[in-house]
């Protein structure tokens, strides 16, 4: 591997799909540049949920689209460079097709990883923390095999023309819904981290996606918070070069 490659990379919450064909594409096209620019001294590259606004794996079929993200990916692991994806909660049905085809590694659940003296615990964020009840019963529903098998038997043109409506409704990709700060005490991944870090205090830096507002909060004076944001509006992510982690904006 190039020698120069000695940063990790973190992005998520790119909602390929939302709000429509024409600026999702505009997005997809930003976003390949984005990789471009960052494939000659990546060391990793995590995408942490949310990568699809929907996904949903038939056993011969795929969501149309996205196909330049798609072998802009393969291309950069065909180089050698190491890609983690994680599932969020728009494209929780991701299978096999992303790591066989375009030889990503793929996570459903937060991962802890060290690089150098640092320790990272990273995962995309939705269920982690007090309260979202409704989603949480929602997410054992939607994750269960029944529900996937069931999924399964609908007509892709009808299962995912349903899908997209249902997920254009979200607030999650509405582009005049402003995302706000709650407040420390009201912001449930920061609360998920404080009450994390008393049972295991050795986490420098946990970095997770969902809420769509970049953010850098101190836990502690060792733990940091990062929220990636997201590249409907911000255009943000989060970088490593071996002894701090930064956001940035591209």
């Amino acid at each position: 591997m190039n020698q120069t490659r000695e940063k990790i990379y973190f992005a998520s919450d790119f909602h390929l799909g939302a709000p429509n064909e024409k600026e999702s594409l505009i997005r997809e096209k930003r976003i390949i540049s984005w990789l471009d620019q960052i494939k000659n001294d990546a060391k990793e590259i995590y995408l942490v949920g949310d990568i699809f606004d929907f996904w949903f794996e038939y056993k011969n079929a795929i969501p149309k689209g996205f196909v330049r993200f798609q072998g802009k990916i393969a291309e950069l692991t065909d180089s050698g460079i190491p890609i983690h994806i994680f599932t969020g909660n728009h494209d929780m049905w991701i299978f096999d097709y992303i790591p066989k085809e375009l030889g990503c590694t793929l996570y459903r659940e937060p991962i802890i990883k060290e690089y150098g003296s640092k320790k990272f615990y990273i995962g995309h964020g939705d269920g982690l923390g007090p309260g979202d009840n409704k989603y949480k019963m929602l997410k054992s529903v939607f994750t269960s095999k029944v529900c996937q098998w069931a999924f399964a038997r609908i007509h892709p043109n009808l299962g995912i023309g349903i899908a997209n409506a249902w997920s254009r409704k979200s607030r999650r990709t509405n582009l005049s819904y402003d995302e706000v700060f709650h407040g420390e005490e009201k912001e449930q991944l920061i609360i998920y981290c404080k009450d994390y870090i008393k049972k295991d205090n050795s986490i420098d830096y946990f970095i997770f996606g969902h809420r769509h507002l970049p953010l850098e909060i101190k836990i502690n004076e060792k733990t940091s918070y990062f929220n990636l944001g997201e590249w409907i509006k911000h255009n943000t992510y989060a970088v490593f070069d071996g002894e701090n982690l930064e956001l940035k904006t591209f």
